[in-house]
């Protein structure tokens, strides 16, 4: 599947509708070219075999594991400066799958790699005191992302953006907190296989988002738990405008 289609792009709204032709999705299994970047060194590369085209996706913020293919979800970057010998993906998800792969790893061969940058939501660590939040308080909804077919929040990623909805929760003294957990259980064609989650991965992904928060001392007789399948897609900030990664998510409805 290279792109989303027009009806998609329709469904998903005007937020949504620009980005959909430049979107890529294939399953491959994954490289390792082994560049000197410094911190978090290397490069991490994907083969589409229907195009013929490499592609880096090292700015995934979940890297691959070269034991098991990837689910590869993203758009070519802007810069498209090759430091790693592929095509960049900027925005891109990455989520590793169960079948397993051979190790194949390259030598630098003269690429420099990619050095690690957080990314700009993640300037500050979660310790470091937040400006406070504009008032009067309103109702807010917060959206968290999730791998393909995993409830685990990502750290660098899920972790910041439910972090801010605890936040928001205490400082607005919250009466109600409804969790909504979705999953992408619509059957889809991807690299000659159907893929598709299961409502179960929707219960489980409402479940974490709620303990995170119980932990984090939100009042649960305030919170309601819900999860739902064929998960329609979102403008959420966590995805960065790629569609199927906003179908895999956690909606925290926030109401003082």
């Amino acid at each position: 599947m290279k792109t989303a289609g027009l009806l998609l792009a329709l469904v998903a709204g005007p937020a949504l509708a620009e980005p959909v032709a430049e979107q890529v999705r294939f399953i491959a299994c994954p490289i390792y070219r082994d560049a000197d970047s410094g911190k978090k060194s290397g490069c991490w590369l994907t083969d589409d075999r229907e195009d013929g085209v490499r592609y880096d996706v090292s700015q995934a913020p979940v890297k691959p594991d070269w034991n098991f293919a990837v689910l590869v979800e993203g758009k070519r970057a802007k810069d498209q400066t090759d430091v790693c010998g592929g095509v960049a993906l900027d925005p891109v998800r990455v989520s590793v799958l169960t079948e397993p792969c051979t190790r194949h790893m390259l030598p630098a061969e003269g690429y420099p790699g990619r050095r690690f940058v957080l990314p700009q939501r993640n300037l500050r660590p979660l310790s470091a005191p937040r400006p406070p939040f504009a008032q009067p308080y309103q109702e807010r909804l917060f959206a968290v992302p999730f791998d393909f077919d995993k409830s685990f929040i990502t750290y660098q990623l899920g972790d910041f953006l439910i972090d801010e909805a605890v936040a928001y929760a205490l400082a607005s003294k919250a009466s109600r907190i409804e969790i909504t957990g979705f999953a992408a259980t619509t059957p889809a064609a991807v690299s000659g296989r159907t893929i598709a989650e299961s409502l179960d991965v929707a219960r489980q992904r409402a479940q974490v988002a709620a303990e995170w928060m119980r932990r984090l001392d939100v009042p649960m007789e305030r919170v309601t738990v819900d999860w739902k399948g064929d998960a329609q897609p979102s403008d959420m900030a966590g995805a960065d405008g790629l569609i199927e990664p906003s179908r895999r998510r956690v909606d925290i409805r926030v109401i003082p």
